[in-house]
């Protein structure tokens, strides 16, 4: 594996991402949502692509998705907040930012029902905006005749993700062959269900992660700004309510027209020990570290072993070729970090050094979130040893985890042979692989 501290300034020239340690107060207040914050490009346009080098065209695309812009997926998600503010309602006890933010909670709630975890409209114009620019980056990959292979989680906002994705490639490319598929059959490595991971997972949840979320709390000074009886707040209010409410307004960039009232009801401090115990959940979730064992990125081998063979295929091809595939964030995240995508495959082990460390959820998993692998070669050879590949992640180049040949591209059966050791390693499904 490659010194990343070595390669650095390489990285840096050509113009790719590094993860960078960053003040929380640098992070701006969308992104204090976490894996909430919209999709960072829509209406503007990613930082511009490195270009191949000379005599090298891109003739393949590998994809995994997030889907857009969701609704909340649990209707207890609106209807608990609604029902504890109401309650200061009728004891007449709420502050004037109380009854404002009540009456959005009720409109949002009303809204909700029948739609909740289903893909909004600005999820839709996400993927179609991600589609297109697919298309119009990489016009030999999707050129007449291209094979496009989608898939889909079974889930409905991934199915619409994926045909609006669609719809955004055919804006600009013509004359393809696109199959569009969700199935069951194909949820073995679309949304791997690891349960020994998942064990793992909760493990550290209930450890570290609790410890540390304590450590977080941030108390019920918020309360005071919607309920003028403290003591009413606490007991009739505040229990169970905190994570609901954070979750339906930090939301709000989800949809068109709803109240953004976050910043009034928590201040900035509170929003910034919110999203650390986020931050640090997803870090349990998909990061490498001694907390779980190294075992979290795995959860996602089947899914980098699915993209190896479906690339050692279009290799031999000379049609050029793109498989899409919409799914969810808890998926996407390990497979950034078993893939090794930028340093989120780096190890942490104490997680009051993410913020450190560099490590963002809402950089990896916004709503709408992917991970791109742009295959190049010389034309017309299907000789793998020709092969170059650059990553992306939310449309960003980043590094890889082998030495490059040049920018952010690298040789393909390098990062081959170093992927298929990695899941070598791993050879039994309740394994818990020790943290090299």
């Amino acid at each position: 594996m490659k010194s990343k501290t070595v390669l650095a300034s390489l990285f840096l020239a050509a113009g790719v991402l590094t993860i960078s340690a960053k003040s929380i107060a640098d992070i701006p207040s969308a992104n204090l949502q976490g894996n909430l914050s919209p999709y960072p490009y829509v209406e503007n346009e990613p930082p511009a692509q490195t270009p191949a080098p000379a005599g090298y065209e891109p003739f393949h695309l590998e994809h995994y998705g997030r889907h857009g812009s969701r609704w909340l997926i649990g209707a207890n998600d609106y209807l608990i907040p609604v029902r504890r503010l109401e309650s200061a309602e009728r004891a007449g006890k709420l502050t004037p930012l109380g009854e404002r933010t009540l009456a959005e909670l009720r409109r949002i709630q009303k809204a909700s029902v029948g739609r909740e975890g289903e893909l909004t409209e600005r999820g839709a114009i996400q993927h179609q905006a991600i589609g297109r620019r697919m298309a119009h980056n990489y016009p030999q990959i999707f050129a007449p005749g291209a094979s496009v292979n989608a898939k889909s989680t079974v889930v409905i906002r991934c199915i619409l993700s994926m045909l609006n994705g669609l719809r955004g490639v055919e804006s600009v490319a013509d004359s393809l062959n696109v199959a569009a598929d969700a199935s069951h059959a194909d949820m073995r490595f679309m949304n791997f269900d690891d349960k020994w991971g998942w064990k793992v997972k909760d493990q550290a949840e209930a450890g570290e992660f609790a410890d540390y979320k304590k450590r977080h709390d941030i108390g019920d000074a918020y309360l005071s700004r919607l309920v003028t009886d403290g003591k009413f707040a606490r007991d009739s209010v505040a229990p169970d309510m905190l994570p609901y409410l954070y979750w339906v307004l930090g939301n709000a960039g989800s949809h068109t027209g709803q109240e953004w009232l976050r910043e009034e009801v928590f201040s900035r401090d509170e929003l910034e020990e919110l999203w650390r115990q986020g931050n640090a959940k997803w870090f349990i979730h998909g990061g490498l570290s001694e907390l779980t064992s190294g075992r979290m990125p795995y959860t996602q081998r089947k899914l980098l072993t699915e993209i190896i063979e479906s690339t050692d295929t279009a290799i031999m091809s000379m049609r050029p070729s793109a498989n899409l595939r919409y799914g969810h964030d808890g998926i996407l995240l390990n497979l950034i970090t078993i893939a090794e995508a930028g340093e989120w495959g780096d190890r942490i082990d104490d997680l009051d050094s993410l913020e450190t460390k560099g490590w963002r959820d809402y950089e990896m998993i916004p709503m709408g979130g992917n991970l791109q692998l742009v295959f190049y070669r010389p034309e017309g050879s299907t000789d793998p040893k020709d092969v170059l590949v650059k990553a992306l992640v939310n449309e960003r180049e980043v590094t890889l985890p082998a030495t490059p040949v040049t920018g952010p591209y690298y040789r393909w059966t390098d990062l081959r042979d170093l992927y298929l050791d990695k899941l070598r390693r791993f050879h039994d499904e309740t394994e818990v692989y020790e943290v090299p």
